[in-house]
């Protein structure tokens, strides 16, 4: 088995600590993310599973447990975890080319590194003919894929996405699952991604941890079983959204 990236050993976070605000938003969650997986988090909105990415990600730090990106304790955020949120946060006085090597110009990457990596990326993103394009001239989709390919840019180890198509219409999200589907077969980057959708889940990942209503646990962790790609209408994925529903409509009613 590949060696494991990402290691929660019973991680709690507390929000106004010993105080009359104090809120548990995650208790005693453990969990192991090995090399080159696509794990999903999935449970009731406002569970804590963001709140989890971010810690994962250096933003927010826990107030009990451990958690470790390969062996090392994270203490804060590093290039090494590209982040990709729900909204596209692109520089709108950019052109695409110079958002997608914002990272690498920042880093020092010699001018010449920045275009080879960011035509590999327009390629990978199926976005040539718009590398001078401004962001204000491009869809949701679009937005979205410029978004991956920035927190692409740099090579980082992890991939942490949290509800990156959550704004999107039915048929741009079926495309970009389908993009992001091909990005990891080819990157075979270790990705952490949060939503709210079942469906996204079972399409994109390896494994699917489901947490618990507020203070979030992990209540369950299903294997996806199934080849890429992966259809709806396949009876297999059907037995395991109606296995996932299941657990996490059980959370909702609570």
């Amino acid at each position: 088995m590949a060696q494991i990236k990402i290691s929660a050993n019973k991680v709690e976070k507390r929000f106004n600590p010993d105080t009359t605000n104090e809120v548990i938003a995650i208790e005693d969650v453990s969990l192991d993310i090995h090399e080159g997986e696509f794990v999903s988090l999935l449970g009731p909105s406002g569970c804590g599973k963001s709140t989890f990415l971010f810690m994962v990600g250096g933003f927010e730090m826990a107030t009990a447990g451990t958690l470790s990106l390969n062996g090392a304790p994270i203490d804060g955020p590093s290039a090494n975890r590209g982040i990709v949120f729900q909204e596209y946060l692109l520089f709108p006085w950019q052109v695409v080319s110079k958002n997608i090597a914002y990272g690498l110009q920042i880093a020092g990457v010699s001018k010449a590194e920045q275009d080879r990596r960011v035509a590999e990326l327009i390629s990978m993103i199926g976005l040539q003919g718009f590398e001078n394009a401004y962001p204000e001239s491009l869809s949701g989709g679009m937005k979205q894929r410029v978004a991956i390919a920035r927190a692409l840019a740099y090579d980082p180890e992890i991939l942490l996405m949290d509800e990156p198509f959550g704004a999107l219409d039915a048929q741009t999200r079926s495309r970009l699952i389908n993009d992001l589907t091909r990005i990891h077969q080819s990157t075979h980057k270790t990705t952490l991604f949060v939503t709210h959708s079942v469906e996204e889940a079972i399409l994109l990942s390896d494994r699917v941890a489901l947490f618990s209503a507020r203070p979030a646990r992990i209540k369950e962790v299903f294997e996806i079983d199934l080849p890429h790609p992966r259809s709806v209408t396949d009876k297999n994925f059907v037995r395991y959204e109606r296995l996932i529903l299941k657990s996490l409509e059980e959370e909702v009613k609570k």
